[in-house]
């Protein structure tokens, strides 16, 4: 009897357990968001998933975030956290597109954009194995917050100047506007077509004789940001762009992540990342290879911080050019670290154009190495486009520049350092430390170049800089000189 009463009492516990934990355990389900938009029609619902990307740091000027902070490197321990909500997924193919790498998708990119815009942590989808064909188009808000654009395909515009729409902007091809806290991210590529771009016999050396015929030759950035806030750029291939693969103007909160970015060593004006009027900007973990500079920073630009990028071939990290039809340009708190430059015309460059006005302060080089780099340090403000630019007075101040373990090797058709100052403005407090570097072929090159530059050496530099004057500028009759940047 004993043993009937226990073996009672264990099935009636076991049902209680089972049924305590079935109420306790619901179906789980999700509810289809239908989206009613009066500027998309005929639109399929979206269809809401779980995904885990990650959001956009909060750097917004308009909160508590000082305007100085650069978004952190994921990979250093930093960086924004992963979402765990749930976001809807605009699907590019459930609005028309088609994906065949040919016909005009333009219209469903709009209106999955116009669809997502309209709601929180939402996901614009160009799926795998489509290559999708877009014309010149502008992606604006604003938008709820935490708007993904995730392209997993190929994405690209028509093929050339000859097919691009008559209508539409050659400037520039996609555009997003007015946007705040909005991540561009994907496994897939953004395709620029930009080879019958590039043999315009306008581009240098493209014209008959290797002659360069006059223009315009206005050709199209690939991707731009402007007038937005918040940015994450991560993962995604960018190649072949037939200017500029990527521009951010009036910018603030930037965090540009594991981008490989490529276009053949020849191809003009294509510059890798370009930043110009943008504060707080962190890009990491990237490699660029084009026919220009790998990453330009232009006038307005503040609180940069580039780490493990790899550039090259290419014309190397420039500041610059600045001070352009003697406008004012203002660039401070650029910092390049653990980088690698090879194979590249320049390694680490400031430029400006005589006749400017403004300053560049506050940047630091630190831990480079330099792979077979012509003008592997260089400051040049006599930077010219053309051979009959004329002798001003006036230039961008140049001050506080630290060059620290830059090692290598150079090319020996130009001096490794070279640095020539504004005649009537001097480069001051400019740091060398540990700087060794080698002929990549042939005869050491011991002869640095300067003009009217002044620092101090912490350390004997390889080849030695004796140029490099101690101390401040002095007036001819020995008084010193005051120097004032505009900021």
């Amino acid at each position: 009897m004993e043993k009937i009463l226990r073996l009672l009492c264990v099935i009636i516990t076991s049902m209680l357990l089972f049924y305590s934990h079935s109420l306790n355990v619901e179906g789980r389900h999700h509810i289809s968001k239908k989206q009613k938009s009066k500027n998309v029609s005929n639109a399929p619902s979206p269809v809401d998933v779980s995904v885990n990307e990650p959001s956009p740091p909060s750097l917004s000027p308009s909160t508590s975030s000082p305007s100085n902070v650069v978004p952190s490197d994921p990979s250093y321990g930093g960086g924004p956290a992963l979402n765990s909500d749930d976001n809807c997924i605009f699907n590019v193919t459930e609005y028309g597109a088609i994906g065949d790498g040919s016909t005009d998708d333009t219209d469903a990119f709009v209106a999955a954009w116009k669809a997502a815009c309209q709601v929180e942590s939402a996901v614009v989808l160009a799926p795998a194995d489509c290559t999708f064909m877009i014309t010149s188009t502008i992606f604006s808000g604003p938008c709820k917050p935490g708007l993904e654009f995730r392209v997993n395909g190929v994405l690209m515009p028509p093929e050339g100047p000859d097919c691009w729409p008559k209508e539409d902007s050659n400037k520039q091809w996609l555009v997003f506007y007015r946007l705040d806290n909005m991540t561009f991210t994907g496994t897939g590529t953004i395709e620029g077509n930009g080879e019958k771009w590039w043999e315009l016999p306008c581009k240098p050396h493209r014209g008959p004789n290797g002659s360069t015929l006059p223009g315009p030759c206005d050709s199209p950035t690939m991707i731009r940001f402007f007038m937005s806030s918040n940015l994450v750029v991560r993962g995604l291939r960018i190649q072949n762009s037939p200017m500029f693969h990527m521009k951010f103007d009036g910018c603030e909160g930037v965090l540009i992540d594991q981008l490989s970015i490529s276009s053949p060593k020849l191809s003009p004006n294509t510059d890798g990342i370009h930043i110009e009027n943008t504060k707080s900007v962190g890009i990491y973990n990237s490699v660029i290879a084009n026919g220009d500079d790998c990453i330009s920073i232009g006038p307005g630009s503040s609180n940069v911080e580039i780490e493990a990028v790899t550039c090259g071939p290419s014309h190397g990290i420039s500041i610059g050019s600045l001070g352009v039809h003697h406008s004012q340009a203002c660039v401070s708190n650029i910092t390049v670290r653990n980088a690698i430059i090879r194979d590249s015309d320049n390694g680490v460059r400031i430029k400006t154009w005589q006749g400017g006005s403004g300053s560049v302060t506050g940047l630091s080089f630190d831990t480079i190495q330099m792979e077979n780099v012509r003008n592997c340090i260089i400051i040049d403000q006599y930077y010219c486009m053309t051979k009959d630019c004329q002798n001003e007075t006036s230039a961008v101040c140049v001050r506080d520049i630290s060059y620290r373990n830059i090692k290598g090797t150079y090319d020996v058709r130009s001096p490794p350092i070279h640095f020539a100052c504004s005649d009537t403005t001097a480069c001051t407090n400019i740091t060398m430390s540990e700087v060794e570097l080698l002929p990549h072929e042939g005869e050491l090159v011991d002869d640095p170049y300067c003009w009217n530059a002044y620092g101090t050496q912490q350390t004997l530099t390889i080849p030695p800089i004796d140029c490099l004057q101690d101390g401040m500028p002095q007036e001819s009759v020995g008084e010193a000189v005051e120097y004032t940047c505009n900021t």
